[in-house]
Order: C-alpha cells, then sequence, then structure tokens
C-alpha cells in the first residue's frame, strides 16, 4: 500500500490564497501572503472571458433575428401583437450564449466538454456502445431517474414541470417567431390549416378533440406545471433541509414565476369562455410581464440548469465508455475503487490547470481525503489538540 504524500504547503496556500491575501497571514497578523497563480489567473481571466462571451451573446442573437425573419417569411406571418415575447427571447438567447461560454471556459467544465463531445463522435464509441447515447438521454433528459433515487415524490414534482415547460416551450417559441401560425379557410372556422414555414402541415376542425387540444396545448402544459411548482414550494416552506440553504431570488422566485405563468394563462382561457372577455386585457399583460420576466431571468439563475444538463449527458457518456475499455483506479490508501483511469486522469489534469499543486490527492477517495486531511489538520496547524 503506497503511503499518502504529505500535504503541502503551498496547497493549503493557493486554496486560502484569496481569503489570506486581503486580510493579512493565516492568522490575521502579518504581513499579506502574495496572491498564488490561480489567484492571479482568475483576476485576469474574466476580463478575456467575458469579451467572448459578449460576442458569442451577440452573434447568437443576430442569428435569431435572421432566423426569425426568414422563418416568419420576411414577418408576414409574424404577429406584432406577440413582439414582447419576441424581444424577451432574444434577450434569452443572448444571456443563454453569454453564460454558456463562461461556464465552459471554467477548467473543469471545459475537460469535461470536450471530453463528451470526444466521446460523441468516436466511432470506437458507436462500435462498442451504439445504444448508450439515447439511453442516457431518455433516462437522464427526459426521465431524469437520477432523481426518482433521491424522492418519488420529487421526482414525479420535477416530471410535470419539465414536461409542462417542454409543451409550452414547443408551442409558445415558434407562435412568438411567427414559424407557426393557425389559419381558417372562411375566416371564422370551424375548419382550420396548421402551417410552418408557410407549409400546410394539417388541417383540423376545433370543434372536436384534436382541435381543443390542439388550442389548449398551453393549457395543458399550465395543468402540468401548477401541481409540481406548487409541490417545491411547499417544500421549501415546510422541509428544514431544503429551508437551510434556500436563497429567495434563487429558489423561490423561480417557482413563483412559473405558477404565476401558469394560472395567469388558465384564467385568460377562462375569461374567454365564461366571462366573455372580462379583465383579459388585464391578464394578458400581468401573463406577459411574468412571461418576458421569466425569459430574461432563465441565463441568469436556477434555470439555467435546463441549459446545462445536455452538456452533463456528454459527462455521463464520457464515464460510460471510459468504463467499457479502462481498468477501476483505486485508492491508493485504502484500496477501494474510485473511477475510471481516464475519470481520475481528467480530475488532476483539472487540479494542473487551476494550478492547486496538489493534483496527486485526486488519487485517493472521498473518505481517505477527509481523513487525511484531519491528520494534518491535527499535525501542522493545531498541534498537541487533544
Amino acid at each position: 500500500m503506497t503511503e499518502p504524500p504529505e500535504p503541502p504547503a503551498a496547497a493549503e496556500q493557493s486554496v486560502s490564497g484569496a481569503r489570506t491575501a486581503s486580510s493579512g497571514g493565516p492568522d490575521g497578523h502579518g504581513p499579506a501572503q502574495r496572491p498564488s497563480v490561480a489567484v492571479r489567473a482568475a483576476r485576469a481571466l474574466p476580463r478575456s472571458v467575458s469579451g467572448r462571451a459578449t460576442l458569442a451573446g451577440a452573434v447568437v442573437s443576430a442569428l435569431l433575428i435572421i432566423a426569425i425573419v426568414f422563418g416568419s417569411r420576411l414577418l408576414h406571418d409574424f404577429d406584432s401583437a406577440l413582439l414582447p415575447y419576441a424581444v424577451a427571447t432574444v434577450f434569452l438567447a443572448f444571456g443563454v450564449a453569454y453564460r454558456y461560454t463562461v461556464w465552459v471556459s471554467a477548467p473543469g467544465a471545459r475537460r469535461l466538454f470536450k471530453n463528451g463531445w470526444r466521446s460523441l463522435f468516436s466511432a470506437e464509441n458507436f462500435r462498442s456502445a451504439p445504444t448508450a447515447l439515447p439511453k442516457m438521454i431518455a433516462t437522464y433528459l427526459g426521465f431524469q431517474k437520477f432523481l426518482g433515487a433521491r424522492s418519488h415524490a420529487r421526482w414525479a414534482a420535477h416530471q410535470l414541470i419539465f414536461w409542462g415547460c417542454v409543451l409550452a416551450a414547443l408551442i409558445t417559441f415558434p407562435l412568438t417567431w411567427g414559424w407557426f401560425t393557425f389559419t381558417s379557410g372562411n375566416g371564422s372556422g370551424p375548419g382550420y390549416e396548421m402551417r410552418i414555414w408557410g407549409f400546410k402541415i394539417l388541417g383540423f376542425d376545433s370543434l372536436n378533440f384534436v382541435g381543443w387540444v390542439m388550442f389548449h396545448g398551453l393549457d395543458l402544459a399550465a395543468v402540468l406545471v401548477i401541481p409540481g411548482a406548487a409541490y417545491f414550494l411547499w417544500r421549501r416552506m415546510k422541509d428544514r433541509g431544503a429551508m437551510t440553504g434556500q436563497r429567495f431570488a434563487y429558489d423561490l422566485i423561480p417557482l413563483l414565476a412559473l405558477i404565476i405563468i401558469s394560472v395567469t394563462g388558465l384564467l385568460l382561457t377562462f375569461s374567454s369562455i365564461f366571462l366573455h372577455g372580462g379583465g383579459y386585457e388585464f391578464l394578458a399583460i400581468l401573463h406577459m410581464v411574468s412571461v418576458v420576466f421569466t425569459l430574461i431571468y432563465i441565463p441568469f439563475g436556477k434555470f439555467f440548469h435546463i441549459v446545462q444538463r445536455p452538456a452533463a449527458v456528454g459527462m455521463q457518456l464520457f464515464k460510460y465508455t471510459s468504463r467499457q475499455g479502462d481498468e477501476v483506479f483505486a485508492c491508493r490508501r485504502c484500496e477501494e475503487p474510485i473511477d475510471t483511469g481516464a475519470y481520475v486522469e481528467n480530475l488532476r489534469g483539472t487540479m494542473r490547470d487551476l494550478d492547486l499543486g496538489f493534483d496527486e490527492w485526486a488519487e485517493y477517495c472521498p473518505r481517505c481525503k477527509r481523513v487525511l486531511r484531519g491528520n494534518a489538520y491535527l499535525s501542522q496547524v493545531k498541534k498537541g489538540y487533544k
């Protein structure tokens, strides 16, 4: 059994460099330590990353505007009443591209992102595991089986929110951009045609079941979202574990936004059917404001995990394919399996990119890391502590 390396002093300095650089030495007195290479790199990084992220956001926004113009047949099918929604989606595109570029620029995310794409386009992986990617997309993205291991109730609520939002997005975005239209041959129905980019896809009668589903798809999405969001909101108010670390803007506002959007959308239908349009204008403005706010909020709040999740599939694919042809790496201290050699080397490479100076500690399991850190604390920081 290989003996663990001594916890290097440089490792503790690199981890605590940002903290001690401004507050003096480790004991709070004496001269401040010179910032580590990682801290100096982190201070210089945002400028270049921000420039690339801004450029990526501008390019993606411009491409979306061009797609809206040409997809709506030079705005012939564009509904001016939906202009605020369309403008919000352009801001959404900019924010997603900006935040995604910043996220991928981090050493850990960048390495996993590259390895994920390498695994995806590897011909050898397709030959050895041709069904791996479809299964991961279905289980990790579609049905999120990893949530079921935590709680069946949380999994069910998340599924309601997920599929409700997917349905709403598939209807709202094409309608907002003018790609997706319903036209009536005689101007008053009940016969309608669904057209995409001006091409007729199908005709239907608005009075039968298919027509009802076509015109009430957003209502069905709202019915799915409300119980799921309400469950998570109830849990955040009752569960002590959830209440401990929650933040209002990050954890509660997204749930409130989903509920407000869904409720106001249902009230619009209720007003048009049962109230002969009473209060419709106020509800339409309230609904529009809530949707626009949520779309702009997505890239910079908790909803950003919607964009990150597909990239996580690449990480899972990398781990899966590396397990097929690589031996499992054992902990250097207890010899318990950690992960594949490729994954451990990926972690070591990330630690080297951050210039942490103790990348060999990636070869230990989490339990042994805690034990070694505790021993180092007793022997080097609190000597003689009983």
